[in-house]
């Protein structure tokens, strides 16, 4: 026999606990640790945990916690009740709050505790004890190896704990319990799908000045979304074209961002857009694309001309920096990227003049799907 716990014990509300570190997450659920016992006053039926009732309900009462090799002989106390417990890692007794601990050195394996008390009336009938009071209930657990087998209660004396007892027995079985429990889960998680789902379709409706748009909008890439707030109607119909139009879309879109920033006129970008026409491969030094910035930028015969940023708060954005992407992201082998890069590329070069931009776009996507017979 060893003598793992020999103190004055501070209780709350009652209750002091028997945790495992490893068990299942506890949150002092009294009805999970009694549910389908006999017994109150020890609730073994959640995982890796001990939920021990006191008649005191706030104040010290006299513990003691032993670990037998057999089962120990019974000692008469008023009040005993036993029942199966298997720790899962260190396992502590632990006041209410987690206050104090005390480690029961508990190895691992099947246990039967016993749980005895005495004076729980005295406890109950006095409520609190304050420091310096004489003491009234004391409590002794005691833990031995055994097979696991249902709770009992071996002596009843205390009305207290005669109600505890009650208690515990009018609880649900541990199947209806489990079976509320997962009710009221679901509830939660419906209701959590519901909230997020009703906060989701508001944002949305802001996002999108207060109609929301069609699935096929709210699917596509992050770059044409965010362009079909400005004209759905356009993007809804381009990205709705044959894959062979949107790419032809985008490469016009590259050339129109080009003209309009004056750098199609600039020999070796114009190879660039002549390839780009072609469906070749982009040629030096477009092939390596921080070697072509660095040629746009240095190059004495690049124009230098200014635009609105893409915020619209200032008017010192380079344009031909705002221009260039459009040929890389025209060049891409997936229509939908292809497309939405160039139209970007191309926005930003008109300065934010959107209504320009679109009306542009969409007088070339009539004539690409006038040719080819249809979207």
């Amino acid at each position: 026999m060893r003598t793992v716990v020999d103190a004055e014990v501070h209780v709350h509300y009652g209750q002091i606990y028997v945790q495992s570190e490893g068990g299942d997450p506890f949150e002092g659920d009294l009805t999970a640790c009694f549910t389908g016992q006999r017994n109150g006053l020890c609730g073994a039926a959640f995982p890796g945990t001990l939920f021990l009732i006191t008649g005191l309900h706030t104040g010290n009462v006299g513990f003691t916690a032993r670990v037998h090799e057999t089962e120990p002989p019974d000692a008469g106390w008023e009040d005993v009740v036993e029942a199966p417990f298997r720790p899962d890692g260190v396992t502590r007794l632990v006041t209410w709050g987690g206050e104090n601990s005390w480690d029961l050195e508990l190895s691992p394996g099947d246990y039967r505790v016993r749980y005895s008390g005495s004076r729980m009336d005295a406890g109950h009938d006095r409520d609190t004890r304050l420091d310096g009071e004489p003491p009234l209930d004391r409590y002794l657990l005691q833990f031995w190896p055994a097979a696991p087998a249902p709770d009992i209660v071996v002596r009843q004396r205390s009305a207290i704990a005669a109600y505890w007892h009650g208690f515990a027995r009018e609880l649900p079985t541990t199947e209806e319990y489990t079976a509320a429990l997962a009710r009221v889960r679901e509830a939660r998680e419906r209701e959590t799908a519901e909230a997020l789902a009703e906060a989701q379709h508001e944002r949305l409706l802001r996002e999108w000045g207060g109609a929301l748009p069609s699935e096929h909008i709210l699917n596509l890439p992050h770059t044409l979304r965010e362009l079909a707030k400005r004209d759905r109607g356009f993007i809804a119909d381009a990205t709705g074209a044959a894959p062979d139009v949107q790419h032809a879309l985008a490469r016009r879109l590259a050339r129109h961002a080009f003209a309009l920033a004056g750098l199609d006129d600039v020999a070796w970008i114009a190879e660039g857009l002549r390839a780009l026409d072609e469906g070749r491969a982009l040629p030096p030094p477009f092939d390596e694309r921080r070697a072509a910035w660095d040629r746009l930028l240095s190059d004495p015969d690049v124009p230098r001309t200014l635009v609105r940023t893409p915020g619209g708060r200032h008017d010192n954005a380079l344009r031909q920096a705002m221009a260039f992407p459009a040929i890389f992201g025209a060049a891409k082998p997936d229509p939908l990227e292809a497309l939405g890069e160039a139209l970007s590329a191309a926005s930003v070069t008109h300065g934010g003049d959107s209504a320009a931009l679109f009306a542009w776009a969409r007088a070339a996507l009539a004539e690409l799907t006038s040719r080819t017979g249809g979207p």
